[in-house]
Formats: C-alpha cells, structure tokens, sequence
C-alpha cells in the first residue's frame, strides 16, 4: 500500500498527461502538418549541426609592438604590352633609397602577343642599379685589363667602357640619348640589340615575392634601366628613342605574408587597360598586421591590406610629371589585428537543437488546432445549412 501511495503522488508531477486513444482524431491536415514539421525539423538540425562544426573565429585588435619582423610581398603580375627586356623591377624604402639587399625571388616569363608562355626558361630578375657591375660572361672570354672605348663620352672618372651597360652609363652622364646600339662593338658582343628587338611587341609576366624591412616603402615596375642620381631614383628611357609604352596590366595576386583561412586580397584578379599610353598607375595599400591562432595553437604572423587606386597620363605635353609605370606604395598601420579559432560549445549546440525540436513542434500543434477547429466550423456551418 505505501508504494502504491507513493507511485500515486509521483503520479502528480506529470507535465504531460495522455489522453485516452478513443479521443484522439487523426486528419489527414494533421498528417501533412506533421510531415513539414518534420522535414523543417531535420533540416535545421543540419543548419545547427553545420555551425556546431565550423570553427568560431573571434577578432582582436591591440597596438602592433613587434619589431625585427621582415615583410613578405607575393607577386604575380602580367603586362601584355611590354617586353621583359624593357622592364625593370625595383624595391626602395620610406627615405626613397633603393632597397639593393632584398631577399627576392623574382622572375620574368617571356610571353607572345597572344600572352602565352614563350618556350624558354623564366629569367631571375635582378634589382637595383647594377651598373658597375661587369658582366661575368665578358670578363671570363676577354682581357681584365682591356680598355674599351666609350665613344666620345668618356669622363675623368670613366676611361673605358668594357660592357654594353658602361657604354650606356657613359652615355646617360653625358645626358646623350642611348638609342641605337649599331656600331658599337660591346652591344654587338652581348647581343643587346638582338634580344631588344628579338622581344619586340611582347608581354612579361613577373612572379615570385620580395622580403624587405618592415617599414614603408614601395615597388614599382616600370621600363628602363633603373638608377639613382642626384639622391634621386630615375628610369634611364633615352635607350628607347622615345617610344610611348602601353601600361595594360593584370594582377593575378599581390599579398604581404601568408594566407589564412577567409583573407581577402583587394587587387587579386585586377585588371586595368591603359585607355592610352604613357600612363602611371598608382596603388596606396595599407598594410594591417594580422595574427591568425589555430585551434592546435600554431600562430601564423601574416598581413591583410586594402587600398586606394590612382591612374594618370604623365609627360611634358599633360603637364603631369611621373613615371609610366606601375608603382605600389604601401605603409604600414600601427594596429594589429589579432584572429583566434575557438571550437563552438557542445552545450549551446545542444540548447539550439532542443528549441528546434520544441520550437517546430509547438508551432505545428497550433497551426494544427487551427486548422482542424476552422474545418469543424466549416462543416457544422454546412451542416446546419442543409438541415434549414
């Protein structure tokens, strides 16, 4: 008797009390009712299920205080119009010296008219005013003491002229124009003229990355030789006899660091026509340093940009001074930006799977109460009315 009394109180604490299988109905409204809440159900279990399992990413922002780090700059840019000859690569800094100690790994594709790939190897790309050097394949075959000629531009500082790049050094301080390298033996022995006209109507795809300091600065592709004078960086276009140049480019990617999961890079898959020639495309890109922490703890020191895009015609009969070309000034914010990965709570996926079973199932009983009383009305109005 005393565990029948206390099955019978317990009995009390129901919540859900049953009804008896006499009084139940079954419509075939309640059927399709159930059947939709039951696919709605299941399908944001899914949606619940796919959240559950995608890593939350929470943002930070704090000042940047690390110091000594290098900058990594990812290129990969195509120019349809210019010859790989005809252009030059060149890093500087904040103070507009030539960063000549980078660490790169630059290369420049020939490619045809049609901008495939030519059938020759890829050549590594040198940066910076390299014209003192000498070119080793003439040292190793002629005389180390030989004293070429520099054809009347000789100077009290410069003799002679052992290579085609003196030659043309010679010419540029003596503020001649260096267009035409027929007769002049060293040009001749180099073949400088043969691969300047062997790339004539050419593109050049330029790809590979840059290590440089982390400060300000930029880099710019732009054509001719490369040089500094005066405290100030100049591009020797004499050579050319004043050809005009066709600046249409493409950027596959340009990044600074690594990618992590979700970057966004601004001038991936750019493409901009030069509408005429002789012009200068400007990019300012702000550089945010960026912290990614996975959820094994490996942290990934990396970079994210946006940028600001200018373009003009340059040259005496614009008015506009400058350079043709395509120059990328970048600088960099003292915030940094921080990205952790956090696996999401098994408790709040378990809440939000019980407010879709309770949720779905409260709504469908009162659509279904609705819709079986208005069909009851319904009938006893169409009862009522047959028996009149």
């Amino acid at each position: 008797m005393e565990k029948n009394s206390i099955l019978e109180r317990l009995r009390q604490f129901d919540a859900y009390p049953k009804t008896l299988e006499d009084f139940r109905v079954k419509t075939f409204g309640g059927a399709t009712i159930t059947i939709f809440s039951g696919l709605l159900m299941f399908v944001l279990f899914l949606s619940e299920l796919n959240y559950y399992l995608t890593t939350d990413i929470q943002p930070e922002l704090f000042v940047d205080t690390t110091r000594g780090q290098k900058l990594n700059i990812n290129i990969n840019a195509t120019f349809a119009k210019i010859p790989c000859a005809y252009l030059s690569i060149d890093a500087m800094d904040v103070s507009g010296e030539q960063q000549l100690d980078v660490d790169h790994h630059l290369f420049k594709q020939r490619l045809d008219q049609d901008g495939n790939i030519k059938d020759d190897k890829p050549e590594k790309e040198t940066l910076g005013d390299q014209s003192k050097d000498i070119v080793e394949t003439v040292t190793k075959a002629l005389d180390p003491s030989r004293c070429e000629s520099c054809y009347g531009a000789e100077t009290d500082g410069k003799k002679c002229c052992n290579n085609c790049e003196d030659v043309r050094e010679a010419y540029r301080k003596k503020g001649w124009a260096f267009n035409n390298a027929e007769g002049i033996s060293q040009c001749e022995r180099e073949g400088w003229s043969d691969k300047m006209k062997s790339q004539k109507n050419e593109g050049c795809q330029v790809y590979g990355y840059l290590e440089v300091n982390k400060v300000a600065g930029n880099f710019h592709f732009a054509p001719g030789k490369s040089f500094q004078q005066h405290h100030a960086h100049v591009h020797d276009l004499q050579a050319f006899g004043g050809q005009k140049f066709n600046i249409t480019h493409a950027i596959q990617h340009l990044s600074f660091g690594k990618d992590y999961p979700g970057i966004i890079n601004p001038l991936d898959n750019t493409n901009q026509v030069a509408e005429e020639d002789q012009m200068m495309f400007q990019y300012f890109v702000k550089v945010v340093p960026t912290t990614y922490v996975k959820t094994n703890g490996k942290t990934l020191f990396t970079n994210q940009y946006s940028v600001t895009k200018h373009s003009k015609v340059v040259g005496a009969a614009t008015g506009e001074s400058g350079l043709p070309g395509v120059f990328v000034m970048y600088e960099l914010s003292p915030m940094m930006v921080k990205y952790t990965e956090k696996h999401r709570s098994f408790m709040h996926f378990l809440t939000g799977v019980c407010a879709i079973v309770g949720g779905v199932f409260t709504v469908a009983g009162l659509i279904d109460s609705m819709v079986y009383h208005s069909a009851r009305a319904i009938q006893k109005k169409i009862d009522l009315g047959k028996a009149t």
